[in-house]
């Protein structure tokens, strides 16, 4: 991921989480908040209630893939955080990717 990093203290989730608008869908939530930097911050969590740590990790990798082919379409300067939401349906990579271009679109996260 060219123009992204990675949020890892617990407050920049929290600040997210508190401060930021959100959208959820059927297997992911997508929280953002405007960041002062030029460009943008991404976290991916996924509980416990999710699965096992094989299934948690394999959900975070299809998320971050799917973010990375994105990553050019999406504004700069915005913390973004996408939570992973226990189904019965496991998501495979064409339904998660369906799923964050219709949350980054009711985001209005999209650059035309």
């Amino acid at each position: 991921m060219k123009h992204t990093v990675s949020l890892k203290k617990n407050y920049e989730f929290g600040r997210v989480y508190k401060r930021g608008k959100f959208h959820a869908g059927k297997f992911l939530v997508l929280y953002v908040l405007k960041n002062k930097f030029d460009y943008n911050r991404l976290g991916i969590t996924a509980s416990r209630k999710f699965g096992k740590s094989t299934k948690r990790n394999r959900v975070r990798r299809v998320i971050k893939e799917n973010y990375r082919h994105m990553e050019e379409n999406i504004k700069s300067g915005y913390d973004l955080v996408i939570v992973a939401r226990k189904t019965d349906i496991i998501a495979d990579y064409m339904e998660i990717k369906k799923e964050m271009k219709f949350l980054f679109k009711k985001l209005n996260m999209i650059i035309e």
